[in-house]
Formats: structure tokens, sequence, C-alpha cells
């Protein structure tokens, strides 16, 4: 699988990063969001509060660890599911003692790149 490292201008807060990671929930949620999974099915897999899982999502949006897939139900309307955005992560010390992440992301395919314009087109609107 290949891998794309974050530009510097789109790198999280390291901070954000190790509170994320630092966090038995968070790190439960990363567990399992290999593919695709609503909040619903997040928090029967994880053992989680919907008000806790909600906030546990916030932290690794925040962190970029995870991100939103949004599609259309024709019955239940749009649907939202969550899935790991990390291939593999690195922490390290800079040659000015600064401390730097970098997040590789799983490779993503034409149609997973064009959803991913299509939703944030959807979230401008």
């Amino acid at each position: 699988m290949g891998t794309d490292p974050v530009k510097n201008e789109d790198s999280p807060a390291i901070q954000d990063v190790l509170d994320a990671l630092d966090d038995p929930d968070c790190r439960a949620i990363l567990e399992e969001t290999e593919q695709p999974m609503t909040a619903k099915e997040l928090g029967e897999r994880c053992e989680i509060s919907t008000s806790t899982l909600y906030r546990k999502l916030d932290l690794l949006s925040t962190a970029t660890l995870v991100r939103e897939l949004h599609s259309v139900h024709p019955d239940r309307g749009r649907i939202t599911r969550y899935q790991r955005d990390i291939a593999s992560l690195n922490v390290s010390i800079t040659d000015d003692d600064q401390f730097d992440v970098r997040i590789n992301r799983p490779e993503r395919t034409a149609d997973e790149r064009l959803a991913d314009m299509w939703s944030e087109m959807g979230e401008e609107l």
C-alpha cells in the first residue's frame, strides 16, 4: 500500500495527535475503523456512549487521524461514516530541537478522491 506524507501546512498540532493517541477510547476507535463505520456501529463495537463517541471522533478529526465519508441513502438521508486516515505515524525531533509529526495516509483511489471533493463541496453549501 502506498502512502502520502501530510504536507507541513496540513499537519495537525503534535499535542492534538498525542492527546488522541493517549486516549484509550480513541485508540479503540482507530482499531475499528479500518473500514468505514457509522457512529452507531462504532459505539456498539467500542462500547462507548454516543455523547462520548462524538467527543472522541472530534478529537480524532482534529488530530487528522480519522476522516468523515458522507453518502446519501434514499430512505435514511445523509449518512456519515468514519474511517481511519493513517497508515503510519512518526514523531521526531528536528535539527532545531522542535518536535515534528509526520502522518502517512493510505493511498486513495480516484473514486475516493472525487468523493472527498464532493463531500467538501456539500459542506460549503
